[in-house]
């Protein structure tokens, strides 16, 4: 695999009665325009380093292309379903579009074999809004670029004592994906009922974690309430209050107070005190501090799904055969972060001042006192133009930071998790006060069935220790979070479609 120079992974534009163009490094959405007696929607998206392949590892990115309305009248925003035919869609050259069966959004990826930059190109989105009234509406299109895992038998857990979390070791091959795993292979406590998520079959996965510019732009679509619970500090707090913590990297803060308990905030990112969202104010900066019920509320709302912890190994590893002890990279070779090695801090070219393989962000002490960074990174900052996979710590299908930076959720195989059918979000959350701003996916486990994998800049003990084994592929080791609304420094993920 010739690894891609990965960056940023979501671009918005949001127009309402003129177009506001909000674009990113590596993905631009841009000329968003509205013809609301076609119900169409236009806009240009071009991003870097795209790639369709029939080698290994046979596989293209894409960017998953979801719209969000707002009606003038009561202010609130709403999923825009989309038409499911893909000629319904208009796009040209180097670019195609399929549609999904749920209308949710759309794909748009490479129509034929190649790799580079995808130039401006047009796109033309036809809605299909429920008695819409195009002319009394806002938009926003939403981009998340994704890699497209390719349907395959793949092998879970290696031959170390972690195997997969289980003595004896067990080294197992999934090959088919509505078939039934059961305790004999997958350790006691532990199966895969036949529509559990397995990743035999072909799937999307977003190629970096989740950061802090899209938990922002979740959050400014959300009524006050909803935000209340999406984050810790208060909506009405004054403007530069932290949303979360002031610690470990994460700068989300309140922008322009609400009100009255009624008018949302508005949020921004300021990791570097001063203007809000300026270049280095950390956009790019992975997001961590969530719960489990504020991945899966984002997740539910951007119309994705939470991966299984058999998908994890399969982006992870690809068809390939186990490697023992092995990392997200493929081998064994690891070395940590320090704070002095980051270059362009908070900006959306953050990167290393070194190339190593393997090199990843987890926590190492020395005489109990963290060496590390002890934060999060900018997504995809071990890659560049010229790094190999080992070298940008890539996935096998191009997935980045699959080990280390932040704790992953991931749906467990055990009783709490394993009745989990890979039910898609619908674009929108639980307006139930009790609920209000929760995923409404009732098929969705509670963190019963959450497990983390890939470890984190988190989680070492000892005079001189580290985490570094909890950022294999197959550990199982690092539990799950000890309440549905439990917020660690170092939680978060990725969703999957």
């Amino acid at each position: 695999m010739k690894s891609l120079n990965y960056f940023k992974k979501v671009a918005i534009a949001a127009i309402g009665l003129f177009a506001v163009n909000i674009q990113a490094n590596n993905l631009k959405i841009t000329g968003t325009s509205v013809d609301t007696s076609a119900g169409t929607v236009t806009f240009n998206i071009q991003w870097d380093n795209s790639w369709r392949t029939n080698i290994a590892p046979a596989n293209y990115d894409a960017v998953w292309v979801f719209l969000k309305y707002q009606d003038c009248a009561d202010k609130l925003w709403k999923h825009a379903n989309l038409s499911v035919t893909s000629s319904d869609h208009s796009t040209a050259s180097p670019l195609k579009i399929d549609a999904v069966t749920d209308g949710k959004g759309v794909f748009v990826y490479r129509s034929a074999i190649g790799g580079g930059n995808i130039s401006s190109t047009s796109v033309t989105l036809k809605m299909n809004v429920a008695a819409a009234n195009y002319e009394n509406y806002n938009f926003k299109v939403f981009g998340v670029e994704m890699v497209n895992i390719p349907q395959g038998s793949f092998w879970i857990g290696d031959t170390t004592n972690a195997g997969f979390g289980i003595s004896p070791t067990y080294n197992y091959q999934v090959t088919a994906e509505n078939s039934n795993i059961t305790t004999s292979s997958l350790g006691t406590g532990n199966s895969a009922p036949s529509t559990f998520p397995k990743g035999f079959k072909s799937f999307y996965s977003m190629k970096y974690e989740i950061t802090q510019e899209q938990y922002v732009e979740f959050l400014n679509t959300l009524t006050y309430g909803q935000q209340a619970r999406r984050s810790v500090a208060n909506p009405d707090s004054a403007t530069g209050t932290f949303a979360f913590a002031d610690a470990s990297r994460n700068g989300i803060k309140i922008k322009v107070p609400g009100s009255n308990a009624s008018t949302p905030a508005v949020y921004g990112c300021d990791l570097t005190a001063g203007d809000f969202d300026d270049l280095n104010d950390g956009q790019n900066i992975a997001m961590g501090y969530q719960s489990w019920s504020d991945f899966t509320a984002y997740l539910d709302w951007s119309a994705l799904r939470p991966m299984s912890e058999l998908e994890f190994e399969k982006i992870t590893r690809g068809p390939l055969a186990s490697v023992a002890g092995e990392y997200a990279w493929g081998t064994t070779s690891l070395t940590y972060v320090v704070p002095g090695g980051i270059l362009n801090s908070g900006l959306a070219n953050e990167g290393y001042n070194s190339v190593t393989n393997g090199r990843a962000n987890y926590e190492k002490l020395s005489g109990y006192v963290p060496v590390s960074l002890g934060g999060a990174t900018k997504v995809g900052f071990t890659a560049t133009g010229s790094s190999g996979r080992t070298s940008a710590s890539a996935a096998y299908y191009g997935a980045m930071e699959m080990s280390g930076n932040v704790h992953e959720f991931t749906v467990n195989t055990k009783t709490g998790g394993s009745t989990f059918t890979g039910v898609l979000g619908d674009g929108e959350l639980s307006n139930i006060a009790a609920t209000d701003g929760d995923s409404n996916q009732l098929n969705w486990p509670d963190n019963t069935g959450v497990i983390f994998r890939g470890g984190g800049f988190e989680g070492a003990s000892g005079y001189s220790g580290d985490n570094s084994l909890s950022l294999r592929i197959s550990d199982r080791t690092q539990g799950a979070p000890t309440a549905s609304t439990s917020r660690g420094p170092s939680y978060g993920g990725r969703g999957v479609r």
